[in-house]
């Protein structure tokens, strides 16, 4: 159980820290796939609001920033799963093509979670 927990949060850290970080130094990875009408939409909303990309994508970095120290997991868990969940609903709704792929970083999310269930009882319980 800890190797799998060292490795999907290895993992995890990766998926955000690359997707992150090009935001940042303004390096585009490649070509951008061709969008539909709705997800067009939907970015051209969250890139119009200014502080709600560089929000997510710093909240990415910072998060896979923590995953990667494994004292400070826990919190890195936390932190980005509200991205995680939106990625995933997000592709479910709009865009399905990359749903399996984004199916897994909610599952290991999730997964990080439950490794972590210990460090997160204090603050649900009186």
């Amino acid at each position: 159980m800890k190797i799998a927990t060292i490795v999907i949060r290895l993992l995890l850290a990766a998926m955000y820290l690359f997707a992150s970080v090009p935001y940042f130094l303004k390096i585009m990875p490649g070509e951008m796939p061709a969008m539909t009408a709705a997800q067009t939409t939907f970015m051209t909303g969250v890139t119009a609001s200014v502080y709600l990309m560089p929000l997510i994508k710093g909240t990415e970095l910072i998060s896979g920033i923590l995953l990667l120290i494994g004292r400070t997991a826990p919190l890195g868990a936390l932190l980005i799963f509200p991205v995680t969940l939106n990625i995933f609903l997000y592709h479910a709704f709009l865009g399905p093509k990359e749903l399996p792929m984004v199916a897994v970083m909610l599952i290991f999310n999730v997964f990080l979670f439950y490794a972590y269930r210990q460090k997160y009882l204090p603050i649900i319980s009186k």
